[in-house]
This record gives C-alpha cells, sequence and structure tokens, in this order.
C-alpha cells in the first residue's frame, strides 16, 4: 500500500468524524456567522486539534469567508493549508551518525507501543539498506523480552537481552558493545515503559542514558517519545514530562488507525515544537513510516 492510502487508511476515523461536522455546520448557514465559527471551534477542538491550531483555522476560514465566501470544499482546503504549514517547519528525518553506531532510545508510558515500533523501526531501516541492533531493555514487564525476540527473529534482526530484573543500563552498555563489535547502523532501545509522573523511573532512564553516553560519547542520539494516538490530548501531558525529564529528539505517534482524535498529532507538535519523526496506523511491519507533513494535513482534511 502507497503511503499516502497506508495513511489515509490510518486516519479514516478522525477524518470521517471531521468531514461528517464541518459540513453539518457550514451547510447549515448561508454565511458564516460568529455562532457557526463557534461550532466549527468545537468540532476542530473535538478532534483534539488544540487550542492553538483550531483558532489558526478557524481565524483563516473567517477571513475567507469575509472576502469571498467560504463554501464546504473551501474549509477543508483551508484547514488542510493551515495544518501543513504549522508542522512542515519541524520535519526532520532519523539522525544518522556518520561513521558508527547510531543510538536511538525509545521512551514512553506503559501500553504505547514501544517495544513493535522498535521492531519497526528496525525494519524500516533494513529497506534502506542498513543494519538493526535491538536493546531489551524492558526487563521488568512480563514477555516483554520474548515479545522482542519474537519481532527480531521475524525481521532476522539480532537482539541483546538480559535477564528478567537485571539493571536496565547495564543492558543498554552490554548492547551498545555487541553493536559496535557488529558495525551497526543503529542500535534501537527497547525501554520500559514508565508513568511521566514517578520520579525515581525517570531518575533510572536518566541513568540508562548517562551509561550509555560513557560507553559512546553522544549517545543517544535520538530520544524519541512513543506516544499512542488514541489517547488524545493526554499524550501532551506526557509529552511535557518526559522532556523534561530526558531532552527529546522527536515523537512517534502510534495507533491512529484507532481513534477519531488523530488530531492530536498537529496539538502537540504545535505546543512543544519537536519533530515527528513517525507515525503508526496499522500492525505491519511497513505500517511505521516517516511522517510527511504534506500526506499528513491532506489525509486529515480530504473533502
Amino acid at each position: 500500500m502507497g503511503l499516502f492510502k497506508n495513511l489515509k487508511s490510518g486516519l479514516k476515523k478522525t477524518r470521517a468524524r471531521l468531514a461528517h461536522e464541518i459540513k453539518r455546520v457550514v451547510t447549515g448557514s448561508p454565511k458564516l456567522t460568529e455562532a457557526t465559527i463557534e461550532e466549527l471551534e468545537a468540532d476542530l477542538l473535538s478532534a483534539d486539534l488544540g487550542v492553538a491550531m483550531t483558532r489558526q483555522i478557524a481565524a483563516a476560514v473567517k477571513t475567507a469567508d469575509e472576502t469571498q465566501g467560504a463554501a464546504v470544499g473551501d474549509v477543508f482546503t483551508i484547514a488542510r493549508r493551515e495544518v501543513e504549514k504549522g508542522l512542515a517547519p519541524n520535519r526532520a528525518a532519523l539522525h544518522r551518525e556518520p561513521g558508527g553506531v547510531t543510538v536511538v532510545s525509545l521512551v514512553g508510558v506503559n501500553g504505547t507501543g514501544k517495544t513493535t515500533t522498535a521492531a519497526k523501526l528496525a525494519h524500516w531501516i533494513q529497506t534502506r539498506g542498513q543494519t538493526a541492533a535491538l536493546a531489551a531493555c524492558d526487563t521488568f514487564r512480563a514477555a516483554a523480552i520474548e515479545q522482542l525476540r519474537l519481532w527480531g527473529d521475524r525481521l532476522r534482526v539480532p537482539v541483546i537481552a538480559g535477564h528478567y530484573g537485571a539493571d536496565p543500563a547495564a543492558v543498554a552498555h552490554d548492547a551498545l558493545t555487541a553493536a559496535l563489535a557488529r558495525r551497526a547502523d543503529y542500535l534501537l532501545i527497547d525501554t520500559a515503559g514508565r508513568l511521566h509522573t514517578k520520579h525515581n523511573l525517570m531518575l533510572e532512564l536518566q541513568k540508562l542514558h548517562r551509561v550509555i553516553g560513557r560507553k559512546l560519547p553522544g549517545a543517544p542520539h535520538e530520544v524519541l517519545l512513543v506516544l499512542d494516538g488514541s489517547t488524545g490530548m493526554n499524550a501532551l501531558n506526557q509529552a511535557r514530562e518526559f522532556n523534561k525529564a530526558v531532552k527529546l529528539t522527536g515523537l512517534v505517534i502510534t495507533k491512529l488507525d484507532g481513534t477519531s482524535k488523530g488530531g492530536m498529532v498537529v496539538a502537540i507538535q504545535k505546543e512543544l515544537g519537536l519533530p515527528i519523526k513517525f507515525i503508526g496506523a496499522g500492525e505491519q511491519p511497513d505500517d511505521l513510516q516517516p511522517f510527511d507533513a504534506s500526506l499528513f494535513a491532506a489525509a486529515l482534511f480530504e473533502d
């Protein structure tokens, strides 16, 4: 499936809800009034586009209506343009450390799909003709190591693991040693899920990053926060707190295919200014794809 078709399919629930509500509001009045603009804002907020982007779209629609009249199709075009304009400046590719191993740490709360994301990211790296290794640093969750090993076997990616209850920082150190010996292009670290409100767990994550930084100066080169798209704006609080504890370099948004609140991608990027590196909208390895602002805006606001 092509990238746009995949994304369009993944955002089906969000797009259907937005399309229905926008058409209802715009066709319900021959001219956009303050009341209809407020209704439009409420519909955009319900898709978790966030206050800032909602106001930006509403203002652009209002201006267009005052100057030339705004039909239903115009509202979709304006919304798509404003979302793309807001997201495009922060586009950034996955970092590649020249001449050595690039270390990517995947962090987030429980249940966001970090382990699956690590595996899918390894697959994406392989499709680009590069090599990856996986570090099983979630030594707490039952079956987490086995899950990553299953993915490793399926994708033919080496998995470096310890035993349950082992120090995650020690496992990360061993994994980095192995990745350096193998001359892998990437080491992907699957960390344990942790609540962003648990200070001791955040300190543990900081320790893991310090240990690999001593082993390889500059590592981790990427710290990607994995967010579950179905949690809506609750993900914004997670992003704020993780960014305080460990310096995030980007975001990965998963499970967009199961939510009508896909607009949270826009709201989080708008507030934090962190680039969205990848989005996931499906269960297959190919369903993780680099984020493209133009394709995302088009899939979100296709009339």
